[in-house]
C-alpha cells in the first residue's frame, strides 16, 4: 500500500474512533491525512472506497487472529492463542473493529469485495473451530464457531461499553480465553 493510501486509511480509521460514520467526509479525511480531496478520489472510490477498503482490511486482520504458530497442537493452547490474538487484533484495530461489527451508517453498504472478506474471515474461523471440535458435523461446527465468536464479542462488547467494567483490573484476556475453553469442552461433551 502506498504511503498517501496508509495515511488516507489511518485518517479515516482515528476520525472514525473520534466520531463514528458522521465524522467521515472526504474533505474531513483528507485534511487529516494531509491530502487533497482529489488525492483521496485517486486512491480511493470516495468514502465508499476508504470503508471498503477498511472493511476489507479489518477482515483480514480477523482472519490472520485465526493462524496458529508452527507447534501448537494441544487443543487448549490452540484456544488461547487464537483468542488472545483476537483480541489484541481489537484493541490494536478498534475503528475496524467498530467499522465491521459495531456501528451501521445507513449510507455505507459493504461492496462484494468487503463482504467477500467477511465470508473468508468466517471460514476461516469455520477451519479452526472444526480442529477444536473434531468428531462434530459440519453443522454443529458452524453453530460453534457463531457460538465462540458471539462469546468474543460479548467480553470485548462489555469492555468497550461498560464504564464501570473499564476500571476493574480483571485479567479480560484470561476470563475470555477461560471462557472460551470451557464452551468449547462443552460442546465436545454434548457429543459424547
Amino acid at each position: 500500500m502506498s504511503d498517501a493510501k496508509s495515511k488516507i486509511m489511518q485518517a479515516a480509521s482515528k476520525l472514525f474512533l473520534e466520531g463514528g460514520y458522521k465524522a467521515l467526509s472526504v474533505r474531513a479525511i483528507a485534511r487529516e491525512a494531509g491530502v487533497s480531496t482529489i488525492g483521496i478520489y485517486s486512491h480511493f472510490d470516495g468514502k465508499q472506497g476508504i470503508l471498503d477498503a477498511l472493511y476489507i482490511e479489518g477482515f483480514a486482520q480477523v482472519e490472520a487472529t485465526c493462524a496458529l504458530p508452527d507447534g501448537v497442537t494441544d487443543r487448549d493452547a490452540a484456544i488461547e492463542t487464537v483468542v488472545r490474538q483476537y483480541l489484541r487484533s481489537v484493541q490494536a484495530h478498534e475503528a475496524h473493529y467498530r467499522l465491521i461489527f459495531g456501528e451501521q451508517s445507513p449510507d455505507f453498504s459493504p461492496s462484494e469485495d468487503a463482504r467477500k472478506a467477511g465470508a473468508q474471515a468466517f471460514a476461516r474461523l469455520l477451519e479452526r473451530s472444526a480442529e477444536f471440535l473434531p468428531d462434530h458435523s459440519a453443522d454443529e461446527v458452524r453453530n460453534a464457531a457463531l457460538e465462540i465468536w458471539a462469546l468474543i464479542h460479548g467480553f470485548v462488547s462489555l469492555r468497550q461499553h461498560v464504564t464501570a467494567l473499564k476500571t476493574q483490573s480483571t485479567d479480560w484476556e484470561d476470563q475470555v480465553v477461560r471462557a472460551v475453553r470451557i464452551h468449547v469442552a462443552a460442546l465436545d461433551q454434548t457429543r459424547s
